[in-house]
């Protein structure tokens, strides 16, 4: 910790010697963006200090205008406490006592008086973040329901999640983490659901998390609550739907919201968390229950299927005589789990490549990697037909995974299984599937089994997994969360 931050400098009477601490600590006159507003008050001298882009315009201007109508016999009072009660004319503000907090709230938006002849300053949070329109998120799109998403303002989301829950006992606890960045972070929950002991640490957590700076918001902030771990699957789940996030508040999660990060973090989570959409809660029971299940299908056969075929191709005596049309009718000039391996390549290769193409240019890069790389690829014998077509399946119940977390980890499993399935045959494929499990059975996020509810096995949990029930017969709260209040009606 650097000893500006162990040493408060406290703000004094003198206004000069106030002026030239902050002044050197911001850079005034080095920095551009750092503005400093020198205005008299009657017979009183007052600094105001904001960032350019950050202090509303707007705000400042009335302020302004009603401090330079005070006439001299009006301020004969106490100083900063006439300005507080009568003289700024806006209902944010607060007393300061150090010039540490002061640089501070200015550096996060606020606007900052001092006054001559006053050991105490004031802030006014007449901040304004420019900020996108709560558009719905690509990767949570629905057919039917709400098409607002969070976006990188701290406020905006929390009043997103309030519109939707709108009691007093939702709770809104803020933390700033970095010792540069300054980044806010608020852990939401509902105070009388909430596992109190999970609120606890995670707030004991960030609070111990020492960086200069987390420009990676979110994603830092996981890292270091979940800790060091080479294990590919989530341990939290991320969505930017405000529905979403209010249904897993009134589960009993507790959430994570960053400022500058449109994604808000729930905990715990389980992998089942991690297959869930909420397109199956927008449409009936059965259809819902129906729509689960064909995502549980293709996720199944994006991490089977292919190392499945494979095993298969490679010893064609485990193929029974009704499947021999599974068999390679055109081999191709290299080995069968070669050409899977550089499919899989080819295949990120050409979603980083979407990622990064202009839109107007992304149809004629798709008709390039389907016609001028599969077609062609197929034709000169580098690549089988059937592989390409299993390659493709894969991909689509990657793609059809709800989490994208989720979906890359299970990208690196089929890859494993796909390279054991090769070297070592049924033995590897084998190993290779009990390897995957015991690694998820073993998992725990945030002290949660992560295969809950099926390893250990809670039937009422397993039935809410594998049935969409409707609403009016979920009296209870799911069993992980361990809520203080089970029931829900």
């Amino acid at each position: 910790m650097s000893e500006d931050k162990q040493d408060k400098q406290p703000i004094v009477s003198s206004l000069e010697e106030n002026r030239a601490f902050l002044d050197d600590k911001l850079g005034v006159g080095t920095t551009f963006d750092i503005g400093v507003h020198d205005i008299k008050v009657g017979r009183t001298r007052v600094s105001l200090y904001y960032i350019n882009g950050f202090a509303d315009s707007t705000i400042v201007t009335l302020i302004l205008q009603d401090l330079n109508n005070v006439k001299e016999r009006e301020t004969s009072e106490d100083g900063w406490k006439i300005f507080y009660q009568k003289y700024v004319p806006f209902f944010q503000i607060s007393k300061i006592k150090t010039c540490n907090e002061f640089m501070d709230k200015v550096l996060v938006g606020q606007i900052g008086m001092l006054i001559d002849g006053e050991d105490t300053a004031l802030m006014i949070d007449a901040k304004i973040y420019l900020t996108r329109t709560p558009e719905e998120p690509d990767t949570e799109r629905v057919v039917r329901g709400a098409h607002d998403g969070f976006t990188e303002s701290l406020v905006s989301n929390t009043s997103l999640t309030r519109r939707r829950i709108r009691d007093e006992r939702l709770r809104f606890e803020i933390m700033q983490v970095g010792e540069r960045s300054k980044t806010d972070v608020a852990i939401a929950y509902l105070a009388d659901v909430a596992n109190p002991q999970l609120v606890e640490k995670l707030k004991s957590k960030i609070q111990e998390i020492q960086i200069d700076g987390i420009p990676m918001s979110e994603k830092t902030v996981e890292e270091f609550i979940i800790g060091k771990s080479f294990n590919p699957f989530p341990m939290v789940r991320y969505t930017e739907r405000p529905d979403v996030a209010a249904i897993h508040l009134l589960e009993g999660h507790v959430l994570i919201y960053v400022d500058t990060s449109p994604s808000v973090i729930i905990t715990p989570a389980t992998y089942f968390h991690h297959v869930q959409h909420a397109e199956e809660y927008r449409q009936t029971p059965v259809v819902g229950a129906y729509l689960r299940w064909v995502r549980f299908l293709g996720i199944i056969a994006s991490l089977l299927l292919p190392p499945l075929w494979l095993l298969l191709v490679m010893h064609t005596e485990y193929i029974p005589p009704h499947l021999e049309f599974l068999g390679v009718k055109n081999q191709g000039s290299i080995p069968i789990m070669i050409q899977f391996l550089l499919a899989e390549l080819g295949l990120d290769l050409m979603r980083m490549a979407a990622v990064h193409t202009p839109a107007p240019l992304s149809i004629a890069m798709g008709l390039i990697a389907a016609i001028l790389i599969g077609e062609i690829a197929i034709k000169v014998g580098l690549f089988s037909p059937e592989v390409i077509l299993y390659l493709a399946v894969a991909a689509i119940g990657t793609y059809a995974t709800p989490s994208y977390e989720l979906s890359m980890a299970n990208r690196l499993v089929r890859l494993l299984l796909l390279v054991t399935t090769g070297l070592f045959g049924l033995q590897g494929y084998m190993f290779g599937c009990a390897f995957v499990l015991l690694v998820l059975a073993m998992t725990r996020s945030i002290d949660t089994p992560y295969l809950w509810p099926l390893i250990p096995f809670n039937y009422e949990g397993f039935k809410e997994i594998v049935l969409r029930k409707a609403v009016p017969y979920q009296e209870k709260r799911p069993k992980i969360v361990r809520s203080q209040n089970p029931d829900r009606q």
